[in-house]
């Protein structure tokens, strides 16, 4: 940011700060000037706010004018990955029990329809996000909610947010 302000630059957009915790400190691991996986499908589902509008009055010059409304809650996501993602990986794997997700949010990235069935079509194939009053209650619901999804060659991380909860 204070390089952006010393060069001079007019920038309009997302800054993006990834941290990492090492013992009791964070540290900057990346910054972007974009949303990506799983990072978007964390942080869009906390703001209340019309998102349209947000960006509207961004792109304008204008987003002093408008309230940010954060929601409270935590949010927690969770990535499902195909096996050998991110080197080579099979695709056309039959995805069940997504229907019986009810309270959490699932994002499909890596899928597509066959007839009537939704195939993994990609090394990120789902991300399921839980929000929750705490860091605790949010890992609970996310994992038992990816835990119903199935597909042959499923990966998930286990250790997501472990470190925080």
């Amino acid at each position: 940011v204070d390089g952006i302000i010393e060069e001079g630059i007019d920038y309009c957009g997302f800054i993006f700060i990834g941290l990492i915790k090492v013992g009791d400190e964070p540290y900057v691991i990346e910054y972007n000037v974009r949303m990506g996986d799983p990072e978007t499908e964390a942080v869009l589902p906390r703001i209340d706010s019309d998102f349209v509008q947000l960006m509207k009055h961004t792109a304008t010059g204008k987003l002093d004018e408008i309230d940010l409304e954060i929601d409270h809650r935590v949010a927690t996501t969770v990535m499902m990955v195909s096996e050998g993602y991110p080197e080579d990986y099979e695709k056309g794997k039959i995805i069940t029990g997504t229907d019986e997700i009810v309270n959490e949010i699932v994002f499909h990235a890596g899928t597509k329809m066959e007839g009537a069935d939704t195939v993994t079509n990609g090394g990120r194939v789902i991300a399921v996000t839980a929000m929750r009053d705490t860091m605790q209650e949010a890992l609970t619901a996310v994992y038992k909610a990816v835990d119903k999804i199935e597909f042959e060659g499923k990966y998930v991380r286990r250790d997501i947010g472990r470190d925080l909860a």
